[in-house]
């Protein structure tokens, strides 16, 4: 009888337990030389990031406000800021979960070779992946960015004078409107990010997708073309893709719990042949 490890190099596990779950991403991960890690909303929701897209999250509720009607709109530029504001709170006391130090764990092992990630909220980065190895494809929340000069703008002055005189200062430097350095519906994809994603994504051998519903294109296309290119799929959300039935594993669980003990018994095996 071939073993657990042996089945998942050969094709998807149909219904795994858990313990059978963690111990055939292991096996993918040990397997892997260049392993690229592919996160969405669902690694951040365990750190009580609200979600935006799933039923019940904040663009159900609260319709999202697209770049043009931003640029277009003062009345929507400073909605928009008042949104983002409102969301500080929650952001500011949010912290890496176990999915994200495993992530971390796995990239300071040489395990893992980029992080993409379609979150805004800079916590790849507090978990200690280096900045190089990260790759955001929908910005960043924690800071602003003028339109015009692409001037980097700290959050605290803008929401002082927000707060202040209730709308949002132009750049300092030429003028231009200001905004969240973040990706707006209707906004056009950051070039270099999307071209260092597929570098990194033609480049491994194992694409490990973390809560992600694998909805939103283009980036829902970089798990597609990674199997195209020979790489094996693996998925990790608490509920099935599209892209499920093409993985070499899908599991369907919390991804601290999942991932955690994957990357634990990974290098704790590691350890050991080392020690032996």
């Amino acid at each position: 009888m071939r073993g657990r490890a042996a089945a998942a190099e050969d094709g998807a596990m149909e219904n795994p337990s858990a313990g059978q779950g963690i111990e055939a991403l292991a096996a993918l991960l040990a397997a892997s030389r260049r392993a690229v890690v592919f996160t969405g909303a669902g690694i951040s929701t365990e750190s009580g990031i609200p979600d935006f897209r799933s039923p019940g999250g904040i663009w159900t509720r609260l319709a999202p406000i697209g770049f043009g009607d931003f640029v277009a709109s003062a009345a929507l530029r400073r909605e928009a800021w008042r949104r983002r504001f409102a969301m500080e709170e929650a952001f500011a006391q949010a912290r890496p979960n176990a999915g994200h130090q495993a992530v971390a764990d796995l990239v300071a092992h040489g395990k893992v070779s980029h992080v993409i990630t379609q979150n805004i909220d800079n916590l790849h980065q507090e978990s200690g992946v280096p900045e190089a190895q990260i790759v955001e494809l929908h910005g960043n929340t924690r800071y602003a960015r003028c339109l015009d000069c692409g001037l980097c703008l700290e959050l605290a002055p803008i929401r002082d004078h927000f707060e202040a005189h209730g709308e949002v200062p132009d750049c300092p430097a030429c003028g231009g409107l200001v905004k969240t350095a973040t990706v707006s519906f209707g906004q056009a994809m950051p070039e270099r990010e999307m071209a260092r994603a597929r570098d990194a994504t033609l480049a491994c051998d194992l694409f490990l997708v973390l809560g992600s519903s694998l909805v939103v294109y283009p980036a829902a296309g970089f798990p597609l073309l990674a199997k195209s290119h020979g790489a094996r799929l693996a998925i990790v959300n608490r509920e099935a893709t599209d892209q499920d039935g093409l993985a070499d594993l899908a599991l369907h669980g919390e991804i601290g719990p999942t991932l955690g003990g994957a990357a634990e018994a990974l290098l704790f095996s590691g350890r050991r042949a080392r020690l032996g």
